[in-house]
């Protein structure tokens, strides 16, 4: 009896948390089919169209903003990805000391504030001119930010490994690479889809990093905030509804993906 009011409260809390959470966003996207409501909530007379979507297609600013968050996004996740996978199994080769000095190490970013991390980004490409202005500063500074999320889903999959299978493939004649790349790498996939998801969702979210170090390239963060200075236009009803719609069919493909990696590395 217990247990089943236990069940029922836990799906209670659940059903609550999840109304608080996306009844919000439900209510964006329904009011993006509703140019003529200044104000969201306003039910009383609602015309519905698509004129929102028309005008957000015919923005060449908004398009602009989007493909150039969209390409920061994927480019940053994929050399996040690429980078903390090696870097977590480079983590896992050292002693017990070590590994706790660089983990907390690379954590950094995850516990500081955004906004000490942006204006310590602006200061370096500042102080230290590297020749990376405008988009590649932002790639490079959002894949540092993006790393110990993969970090973070890579290493418990690194950690339920046999220890053994390294050492295994090396026996067995193959060299050290060629048994990272084949016998090591293959076991990481479902850690690093996951790590990717992460990374690719923090990007698309970031506005304090790219607020500082942006240049001359607009993100739809920042295009978003400039916006708000003078009231925010309806036409951001529908980009945000779309971009909640894109990283919603993303995510269910990544987690699908890692799902059925996961069950086929079991197998």
């Amino acid at each position: 009896m217990r247990s089943k009011t236990a069940k029922t409260i836990s799906w209670v809390f659940i059903a609550i948390m999840l109304v608080f959470t996306y009844l919000p966003i439900i209510i964006l996207i329904i009011f993006s089919f509703a140019p003529e409501s200044k104000a969201i909530g306003n039910w009383a007379k609602i015309t519905w169209s698509f004129d929102l979507y028309a005008q957000l297609f015919s923005s060449q600013e908004i398009l602009t903003a989007i493909l150039n968050t969209f390409i920061l996004a994927l480019s940053s996740s994929l050399l996040a990805t690429i980078l903390g996978t090696v870097g977590a199994v480079g983590i896992q080769q050292l002693g017990k000391k070590s590994k706790m000095l660089v983990n907390g190490m690379s954590q950094i970013t995850v516990i500081n504030a955004d906004i000490v991390t942006g204006a310590a980004f602006m200061l370096f490409f500042t102080l230290f001119p590297t020749g990376f202005n405008g988009f590649p500063a932002l790639i490079i500074s959002h894949t540092i930010i993006s790393m110990p999320y993969v970090l973070l889903s890579v290493m418990p999959r690194l950690t339920q490994l046999n220890p053994n299978l390294y050492e295994a493939g090396l026996d067995l004649g193959a060299k050290p690479m060629r048994t990272l790349m084949t016998v090591i790498m293959p076991q990481l996939i479902p850690g690093m889809i996951s790590g990717f998801g992460l990374a690719f969702t923090l990007s698309l979210d970031d506005y304090v990093i790219s607020k500082f170090i942006n240049g001359n390239v607009q993100t739809i963060s920042t295009l978003i905030y400039s916006a708000t200075k003078k009231g925010i236009p309806p036409v951001w009803r529908a980009v945000s509804s779309l971009m909640f719609i894109v990283v919603l069919i993303i995510l269910i493909f990544i987690n699908v993906k890692g799902k059925k990696k996961e069950k086929g590395g079991l197998l």
